[in-house]
């Protein structure tokens, strides 16, 4: 007799446990606990922040970041140091995520587009950005993780101020 039933580790995520997920994420960032962030991706995981709206070969065009595991463990150590003009003093942020569309459900994986909202506060100042955000997470024998997240902001075609902090 077969078994047809799925391994737990490639059986996608619930939409539910997926909007949990990127919930908890946006706490850790709002917090700047980006040393409890880093594990929430896999190996290839890319985090990605176009210049472009329509931009689908991101390998293949300019973003603000394209970051593998080794870029975002760069950026992490930076952000931590307290040596970068852009992150000292690091800015006060409070994001909100919202509007959760489940695009697919693939290879062990689910897709999902959301809205973001992020108040940044630094030197007296007070900025929003607002994004579309897709988020690719699987289901890994350790939990959840992140395999692609894609911020694309709303002026993604404009000039950009310094962004000191992960979206």
């Amino acid at each position: 007799m077969t078994d047809d039933r799925q391994d737990a580790t490639t059986m996608a995520p619930t939409f539910e446990k997926a909007i949990a997920f990127i919930w908890a994420e946006a706490d850790l960032l709002d917090r700047l606990d980006y040393k409890k962030w880093l594990p929430l991706w896999t190996e290839g995981g890319r985090y990605i922040i176009p210049t472009e709206r329509d931009a689908k070969d991101f390998d293949d065009c300019l973003n603000i970041l394209n970051d593998d595991a080794e870029m975002r463990a760069a950026r992490v150590k930076r952000l931590l140091s307290g040596f970068s003009m852009s992150s000292a003093p690091p800015a006060r942020t409070v994001r909100t995520v919202s509007r959760f569309v489940p695009l697919a459900t693939e290879d062990g994986a689910i897709v999902i587009r959301a809205a973001q909202i992020l108040a940044e506060y630094k030197y007296e100042r007070m900025r929003v950005l607002a994004a579309d955000v897709e988020y690719r997470i699987v289901r890994q024998a350790d939990g959840l993780k992140m395999d692609r997240k894609v911020v694309t902001l709303v002026n993604c075609d404009d000039f950009q101020h310094g962004i000191g902090y992960l979206l």
